[in-house]
């Protein structure tokens, strides 16, 4: 592992509500199985496009338990992982050719330039708060190397409404004021007991250009992940089947960063390219 670098010092810790939340180890697996893989399979199919050949460097922060590094170390990719959350590091530690540590997006601990690209697929929603969205944007632009690649998920803004209205859960009077709270401020909160998730910051696609822009990057291009095909009936028969998941991949692509459509998607990810309007 790389020596500690000049990364923002003080950055506030993870909550404990959020920290026991991934501590309960769901989140492997709601990428492997059932529709959960689609956000997955996608991923990997937008990543595949805007990389630079391996063996590039990646910085993966927030990469949970390593599902994402692992098939990116797989393909000659030289990749680090950090993560704040002790389980994820602890999972992430048994993958071959990945340096894994204990962090947060909002310090990292390398130095200046270190990497090629910078993958942000989970850190965002989890920052309610735009200065803290801020800092992690900026070491992402920090230790990337001129003309580094940045790649961030977001959850769009109506992703639980969305979600709730299609597992009929918006029916519960516990739940439905969190869910419509977010729709207005993008902030869904925990209080009561009741959340189906933790807490979280829901996007909408112009907001996270304008923050990636405001740190130094050029908008390369954003992406919308599972298109309309998430709120479908049931797709997990649809991912098993080779040729149709082929099919649905490719219908996917015809929607993807249309400006209509993107929003539909429950995730988001916007890429940039670092610029030297910053330095």
């Amino acid at each position: 592992m790389t020596n500690p670098g000049p990364g923002i010092r003080g950055a506030p810790a993870l909550t404990e509500e959020i920290l026991s939340f991934y501590e309960q180890g769901q989140e492997d697996r709601r990428l492997r199985v059932g529709t959960g893989r689609l956000e997955l399979l996608r991923t990997q199919d937008v990543l595949r496009r805007l990389l630079p050949p391996a063996p590039a460097s990646i910085v993966d922060v927030g990469g949970g338990s390593g599902i994402h590094a692992e098939w990116l170390a797989a393909e000659g990719y030289l990749v680090d992982l950090v993560d704040p959350v002790p389980l994820h590091v602890k999972q992430a530690g048994r993958l071959a050719d990945v340096n894994v540590r204990l962090g947060d997006a909002r310090a990292l601990e390398f130095e200046n330039e270190s990497f090629d690209v910078a993958l942000l697929l989970g850190p965002l929603y989890h920052l309610a708060d735009a200065d803290g969205r801020a800092l992690a944007l900026s070491e992402a632009y920090r230790v990337l190397r001129p003309d580094g690649l940045l790649v961030a998920a977001t959850i769009n803004r109506f992703a639980g409404l969305h979600d709730t209205l299609n597992q009929g859960r918006y029916f519960d009077p516990l739940r439905r004021p969190q869910i419509e709270a977010a729709t207005q401020d993008g902030r869904l909160r925990t209080e009561g007991g009741n959340s189906l998730f933790t807490t979280a910051y829901f996007h909408q696609p112009p907001e996270i250009a304008r923050e990636a822009s405001a740190a130094g990057f050029a908008l390369l291009g954003q992406y919308g992940l599972e298109g309309a095909a998430w709120l479908m009936t049931d797709m997990s028969a649809w991912l098993e089947e080779p040729a149709q998941c082929e099919l649905l991949l490719r219908a996917l692509r015809l929607t993807e960063s249309d400006p209509s459509l993107i929003g539909v998607s429950g995730h988001l990810l916007t890429a940039g390219r670092k610029t030297r309007l910053h330095d």
